[in-house]
Parts: C-alpha cells; sequence; structure tokens
C-alpha cells in the first residue's frame, strides 16, 4: 500500500469497503468489546415519547445492557423520572453526563435546572449539561441560556459545566463557549448529507472548528451516529452496513487520539420519527426491543 493511500484510509477510517457482512459484524463485536468513552442513553420504550413517566425498572433493565460496553451515558432531563438514570448508573459505576432540558416553558425550565442542582449537588452528575441545541431551535435567547448557565455554575462550581449545540455553533456564539467549562459539540456528518465515504474526515472537521472555537477549552463529542434504516439525504445513506461503518471508524478514531465521544444512541426510539422523519427510529446500537442489532451468531453476544 502506498503512503498516499495510507494516508487517505488513516483519515477516513479502516478500509472496509471490502468487508463482508460477516466481517463488518465481527469487527463491530470487536469494537464494541473493547468498550466505547459514552453513549447517549435512550429510555424511552416502544409507545413512550418525551413527556412520558420512565419508570426505575426500565432504566435498571436497559443499563445492565450497556453496562460492559461503556464508561459513561450521557442524559437528556431531570424530570418525568429521568433524573434516577444518574443514580442508577452510579450503582453499576458508569459515569454521567447529565443535562437539563431547556426549551419555551418556563416552568419546566425551572424544575430542570433545579433537578440538575439537585442531583449534582448528591454527587451524581460528573459533568452538568445545561441545555440541548436551544440556540439551533431558537427557543431561548442567548442572555435567557447564559442566565441558566451561571446559575448552575454558580450553584455547583465543583462539577464542570458546559452546554450541548451543533459545533458549529460555539464559534458563532462565543459568549456561550465562554461560560461554558467544557464544549459540548453535536456532529453529525449524516444530517449535513455527507456520504459515509468521507464521514469520518468531515466529524474531525467539526470537532476542530468547535476545538478552534473554545481556544483551548476540552472539546468532548455529545452525539454522532448513523441511522440504519429510512430515507437518506443528499449524499448520506442509512443502511445497516453504512451504520456499523461509522460507529466502528469513530470509536477506532476517539481512541486513537483520544477523543472523548457519547455515541447516538444506545436503542431505537419509535418516537422520533415525528421530528426527524422515519430514520429517528433507527440510531440506536440496540433496537426497540433492546436486541443488539449488529450481532453476528457468536454464542454469548446475543444481548
Amino acid at each position: 500500500m502506498s503512503l498516499k493511500t495510507e494516508n487517505i484510509l488513516s483519515l477516513s477510517g479502516g478500509n472496509h469497503d471490502n468487508k463482508t457482512t460477516k466481517g463488518l459484524q465481527n469487527t463491530f463485536r470487536r469494537v464494541l468489546k473493547s468498550g466505547m468513552h459514552g453513549i447517549c442513553f435512550s429510555a424511552y420504550e416502544e409507545g413512550q415519547e418525551a413527556g412520558d413517566q420512565i419508570t426505575e425498572k426500565q432504566i435498571r433493565r436497559r443499563m445492565k445492557i450497556i453496562k460492559p460496553y461503556t464508561n459513561w451515558i450521557r442524559t437528556f432531563s431531570c424530570t418525568d423520572g429521568n433524573e434516577l438514570i444518574p443514580v442508577i448508573a452510579k450503582e453499576f459505576g458508569i459515569k454521567t453526563m447529565v443535562g437539563a432540558w431547556l426549551g419555551s416553558d418556563a416552568d419546566i425550565n425551572k424544575r430542570e435546572i433545579a433537578g440538575l442542582i439537585k442531583l449534582a449537588k448528591e454527587g451524581y452528575v460528573d459533568i452538568a449539561a445545561v441545555g440541548n441545541e436551544v440556540m439551533y431551535r431558537g427557543d431561548l435567547t442567548e442572555a435567557e441560556l447564559l442566565s441558566f448557565m451561571h446559575q448552575v455554575k454558580a450553584a455547583i462550581p465543583e462539577v464542570p459545566m458546559g452546554y450541548v449545540d451543533a459545533y458549529y455553533e460555539f464559534a458563532k456564539r462565543p459568549k456561550i463557549t465562554e461560560a461554558c467549562d467544557v464544549v459540548l459539540a453535536n456532529c453529525y456528518p449524516y444530517w449535513e448529507g455527507c456520504s459515509l465515504e468521507y464521514a469520518l474526515i468531515y466529524m474531525k472537521d467539526m470537532f476542530y472548528r468547535a476545538l478552534k472555537a473554545g481556544k483551548g477549552k476540552k472539546v468532548i463529542i455529545t452525539e454522532t451516529g448513523w441511522p440504519s434504516q429510512g430515507s437518506g439525504l443528499h449524499g448520506a445513506v442509512p443502511s445497516y452496513e453504512n451504520a456499523i461503518k461509522y460507529f466502528i471508524n469513530t470509536q477506532e478514531w476517539a481512541k486513537e487520539d483520544q477523543i472523548d465521544v457519547f455515541y447516538f444512541a444506545s436503542f431505537d426510539e419509535s418516537w422520533k420519527v415525528g421530528t426527524e422523519g422515519d430514520v429517528g427510529a433507527y440510531w440506536g446500537l440496540w433496537d426497540k426491543d433492546e436486541k443488539l442489532k449488529y450481532k453476528n451468531n457468536i454464542l454469548g453476544f446475543n444481548t
């Protein structure tokens, strides 16, 4: 192999194009068993959606499934039962990035922030995430978001705090970036229509743009992933094989370059078709019935 070819592969990920489906499954199995830095925890079962009450029983069942494969989880809310997730994660020895979900409802925002502060003071929060894509959605003004961020930092100064949004928002909003202890960047080549062939190169560029905006602050990729089914977006094509390849490339790059990545997501969630279209239901490593999607038939790896 020429040096030029090696350099291209190192940028775009491993050479998986000629692998059979079984070969991809075997590589996926190896990479998953070696462990991830983190995963976005999907709590909602089939028939549930955001805002529904989730139970301790369903959280424990799913936490047991992911426990062997991840060091961290990321949560998105501190209400409606989601406040139990970091408590249970700690019982399993898993570290937590705990999110307060902020939107246009002032009462919910107040309860979310109070819940995050309470969990942190009780020792269940390793990183506090104040809001998720609020600027992208336009739910709050910068001043309103900054007020929540300052409130959380004042209440729990010992806990690293950040705000989650698309990587490019941090360059556009320097006041918010300055308020972060850590820059929490969502990086989705898929949602920008990038083909799988160039997706890892594109994600690296997203990461380094957030790193530049952070001016020396640590950057964590808080979400990235690839759907296994659904309608494509420009050059981005959902498929079983593409989802495996993207996972493998992401995890191998993250380990090689020591990048903290929270993969999206743990389990498929059907309710997301309402906001994301048909691909919304297929981002999980496990399906909606909690079965591992990309497994082969090797005995002992069926959960």
